[in-house]
């Protein structure tokens, strides 16, 4: 069945409809945030903006991962580690542009540093004062991870759930290493007390809906840039590694640079997601790498529909729109409800929140003909 519409190589009405609403989003959330009176009936108040915010980019991070695992084959549970460090990376440049305005008011060095007696900034992070420069690095740091990690473990073919447990022994390795305060990242506490990007102050209600319209933008040409990947010659030679990569080799393909393409594509993607995430929620700490973070997002995949695309920004939307309701009102029964929902799908929806509704559209479309 994907194979099927992965080989149609056009846009489906699915794939229209979700661009459309992300456009419509674009639009309409900023304008019910600034045109209504904060006491009128229509008015969306900057906290849901902000909360809608962090759920594209949770969307884009499992668009991210469904690339890889539903067209690939390729599980992975250590992209939580690209999509913090595209945080990071943001979160260095909002740092920078606090300049002397910081609770120790030291014109160069972050709180943090001051705090650690730290004399001078650190060399890496150099140039982040610049937007295109910290932009560059919220896409290269990943990308550059992803590539030396699938360098090594495509050209020794390690696959399946080995490689696996490598992309989650990556996450934690860096969780525990920013947890250092000499690493010169913010240790536990990471970085936060951000002032405003563009000088505009990151808590006005411009500011917050202008990032959830970059959001929405980001995601839906994230979105279209998967779909003419998979609907590509390539897309095609993606499906044939995930379902036959020995018969592949065979007919002479390196399977392990295809392989690498898509995996380090996802990471920048994630990265992106990251960069987004950030502004709009305040802080980036270690916790982001944690691997259960990574484990979550493989979850929200699983439950919107692996393989479809639109399958897993549905199921990000949806699983943290629970997590928000649970961990506000029954906060100690969010990860029983996790697991349970992920046993749910697992057992009587294989094919996700998407794939089942799409199938019963299709069914009652037919027998109607």
């Amino acid at each position: 069945m994907i194979t099927a519409r992965l080989l149609s190589g056009r846009m489906t009405v699915w794939d229209v409809a979700f661009l459309l609403l992300l456009l419509a989003l674009a639009m309409l959330v900023p304008l019910l945030n600034l045109v209504p009176e904060a006491g009128s009936g229509f008015h969306l108040s900057a906290y849901m903006v902000s909360v809608l915010g962090k759920y594209l980019c949770y969307a884009l991070l499992a668009l991210a991962i469904d690339l890889v695992w539903g067209y690939c084959g390729i599980l992975s549970l250590g992209h939580g580690a690209f999509f913090a460090l595209g945080g990071y990376a943001m979160g260095m440049h909002l740092m920078r542009n606090i300049d002397g305005r910081g609770v120790y008011g030291h014109p160069v060095l972050p709180d943090f540093m001051v705090f650690l007696n730290w004399e001078e900034l650190p060399w890496y992070w150099s140039g982040f004062d610049m937007f295109g420069y910290a932009l560059l690095m919220v896409v290269l740091a990943p990308g550059a991870l992803a590539f030396l990690l699938g360098w090594f473990a495509f050209r020794s073919r390690v696959t399946g759930v080995y490689l696996s447990i490598v992309t989650q022994a990556m996450t934690f390795a860096l969780m525990l290493a920013f947890f250092q305060n000499d690493l010169g990242f913010g240790g536990s506490d990471g970085l936060t007390d951000f002032r405003d990007l563009f000088g505009v102050s990151l808590s006005s209600d411009g500011m917050r809906s202008a990032l959830f319209a970059a959001s929405a933008i980001v995601l839906a040409l994230a979105y279209l840039c998967c779909r003419l990947i998979v609907s590509s010659k390539l897309g095609r030679v993606l499906v044939g590694v995930r379902d036959a990569e020995a018969r592949l080799r065979f007919l002479g393909y390196r399977a392990e640079r295809f392989k690498l393409a898509i995996w380090t594509f996802s990471a920048m993607l994630a990265g992106l997601a990251g960069a987004l995430y950030v502004p709009q929620v305040g802080i980036i700490n270690p916790g982001e790498f944690a691997p259960a973070k990574s484990i979550e997002a493989v979850i929200w995949v699983a439950v919107g529909g692996r393989g479809y695309l639109v399958g897993g920004p549905i199921g990000a939307v949806v699983v943290n729109a629970f997590k928000t309701f649970f961990t506000g009102n029954f906060a100690e029964y969010w990860l029983f409800f996790l697991g349970g929902l992920f046993l749910f799908v697992t057992l009587f929806l294989p094919q996700g929140i998407f794939g089942w509704l799409r199938q019963r559209l299709v069914g009652s479309r037919e027998e109607r003909s």
